[in-house]
Formats: structure tokens, C-alpha cells, sequence
């Protein structure tokens, strides 16, 4: 091991390895569709004459929909963007009390921000309809209260999970 944080496997929750599995091979499977939806478009509109009426729509949820989802992933592996400066001059107490109150707002930003507020969207646009595919929008939205969930289970992850020194610092002050 490179002594860097690893997220916790779900070791004792085998169902949790399987749902995290099952979102990576969703979200790629959603990527390849994206993919295919945006050349059939340049293919319509560069070889046939005219764009299809649905791929511009399609490719527009697709994307949000990779985005959010791909985001919680990330988060989960630590691949997000971070400024550890300040924690890492800090006593390692000090910098343990930081990354456990870093996640518990994290937390509490994707249970309301993400999951209370895009119910809240969903409900709101249950009667809105898309205009080329004429699917509800209220569902499309789905992502984000499913992408908060599992942000702030990641989140929940890491601090059962959580070693006793971050190792972005390995214990040195």
C-alpha cells in the first residue's frame, strides 16, 4: 500500500459492496449511452440532414445524470478537489477533529441541500413533461436526491471507516 486513504470496502455489509458496484457499472453504462447519443446527433445532423428531434434532450439528462452520480463517486474515492493546507499544519488531534467535523457538514449538506431539497424538486415537476421525449421531469431529477444519498452514505463510510491519522499527513505535524 502507498500509505493513502482508501474508502472503506462495506466489509461486513456485503449488500453495500454490491450497491456501490452496481452504481459504478450504471454510471458507465449512462456514459456509454451518452456517448452514443451525441455521435448519433453529429451523425444526424452532418450525414442525414437534420438533427434528431431527441438527442440533444436525451444528451442533456444523460449528462446530468453521469455528472451527480459520477460526483458522489469520485467522493467516495477522494478524487475530489481539496485545500488541506491549514489541516495539515495542525496537531494530528487537531486534524482528526477537522475531518470528522468536514464530514459530518458534508453530511448534512447532502441530507438537505441534495436529498430533502431534490425531493423537493422531484415532487415540484411531477406535472412537467419533457418536449421531445415527453418523459416527466420530476423523475429525471431523481438523480439528485439519489446522488445525495449516497454522498452523504460515502460520508458516513469514512467516518465508521476512518483512521486514526489522516493519511494525507501520516502522523507528522
Amino acid at each position: 500500500m502507498s500509505g493513502e486513504a482508501q474508502p472503506a470496502s462495506g466489509r461486513g455489509i456485503p449488500l453495500w459492496g454490491v450497491l456501490v458496484r452496481a452504481l459504478e457499472v450504471f454510471t458507465i453504462l449512462l456514459f456509454v449511452l451518452l456517448t452514443a447519443d451525441v455521435l448519433w446527433g453529429v451523425f444526424t445532423r452532418y450525414v442525414l440532414g437534420g438533427q434528431a428531434r431527441w438527442s440533444e434532450e436525451v444528451a442533456t439528462y444523460l449528462l446530468v445524470w453521469v455528472s451527480l452520480l459520477g460526483g458522489a463517486l469520485t467522493f467516495r474515492e477522494q478524487g475530489h478537489l481539496g485545500v488541506d493546507y491549514i489541516v495539515g499544519k495542525l496537531h494530528p488531534d487537531a486534524q482528526r477533529v477537522a475531518a470528522v467535523a468536514a464530514e459530518l457538514a458534508i453530511i448534512l449538506f447532502a441530507g438537505f441541500a441534495l436529498v430533502y431539497g431534490g425531493l423537493l424538486l422531484v415532487v415540484r415537476n411531477l406535472e412537467q413533461v419533457t418536449p421531445a421525449l415527453g418523459l416527466t421531469v420530476g423523475y429525471l431529477y431523481a438523480v439528485v436526491p439519489l446522488s445525495g444519498f449516497f454522498i452523504a452514505a460515502f460520508s458516513v463510510e469514512r467516518l465508521v471507516g476512518r483512521s486514526p491519522v489522516p493519511a494525507e499527513t501520516g502522523g507528522r505535524s
